[in-house]
């Protein structure tokens, strides 16, 4: 008679219980511990970290865009906005390149200071782009929202992420970081911005970690952080926690020669979390 009586099933195959509200804690130390996993066995030990806008195409694509406003008669200052912006992609592309030759080319078994972004289109596509055409591993965060993310071609598919949660995904792109590029950007990129100032500035890393505001006009227009200093909200100190640059050379240079003299002895993760 118990022969006819169904299997109770195990709570780690109750979709029903692992997509509700009691299992939260689950999926959140799940977004932790899988990611954590694939690092380790890829030996993956560090990363330079690209953020930036998601809108923002490549030359190609924005010239493209360009003619065919012309054509239409419409949308055309729109489009040579974009044929500016896209500057910016080409540059975190070249970046992205040289980064991953750079790093290739260093004597440690472990793979050093990988290219990692958050794995959509604009900036980020730029940045696993670039260290794709190096023949590079590159790492793609994605994050799953209702418009604009989606991964991009370029990303090395064991490193390929999707989280759900925010806070997780912004963990893993501080926890590994050792440098950080930061282009120009929307409400996202602010916020990314804002945390890893938070973070540096209360002393909450124990890493020497340089950050790079790339893309001075822009950044000037969006961010006024010298009336923070004359409003006494911030110390003056605190603009040296990151440099402003608009050249991919100075950027390759000081985020290379930094992390020499400071990475190179301390692989892994150092962050009070």
């Amino acid at each position: 008679m118990n022969d006819k009586l169904p299997k109770p099933q195990k709570a780690y195959r109750n979709e029903e219980f692992l997509t509700g509200k009691d299992a939260r804690p689950i999926r959140m130390l799940s977004e932790y511990i899988e990611p954590e996993a694939r690092f380790h066995s890829l030996n993956v030990s560090d990363t330079i970290v690209f953020l930036g806008s998601a809108r923002t195409p490549s030359r190609e694509t924005a010239l493209a865009a360009l003619d065919e406003a012309k054509k239409a008669g419409r949308d055309v200052e729109h489009a040579e906005v974009q044929l500016e912006m896209s500057r910016y992609y080409e540059d975190a592309r070249e970046l992205g390149r040289r980064f991953t030759e750079w790093s290739k080319n260093l004597e440690d078994p472990r793979r050093r200071f990988v290219v990692c972004t958050g794995g959509g289109p604009g900036i980020m596509e730029a940045g696993n782009r670039g260290a794709s055409e190096a023949r590079g591993m590159n790492i793609g965060l994605n994050i799953s929202i209702p418009m604009e993310q989606f991964a991009n071609p370029y990303i090395t598919r064991q490193l390929a992420f999707e989280f759900h949660y925010f806070f997780m995904r912004k963990f893993w792109f501080v926890y590994l970081a050792k440098a950080i590029v930061v282009f120009p950007g929307g409400f996202g990129t602010l916020d990314e911005f804002a945390e890893i100032m938070t973070l540096l500035q209360c002393r909450k890393m124990n890493k020497k970690m340089p950050v790079v505001l790339y893309g001075t006009r822009y950044w000037d227009d969006i961010l006024n952080l010298e009336a923070m200093v004359r409003y006494g909200t911030i110390s003056r100190e605190d603009l040296d926690l990151f440099i402003r640059s608009d050249s991919v050379d100075e950027t390759y240079d000081y985020v290379t020669g930094e992390l020499l003299r400071h990475a190179m002895a301390k692989p892994g993760p150092r962050i009070k979390y």
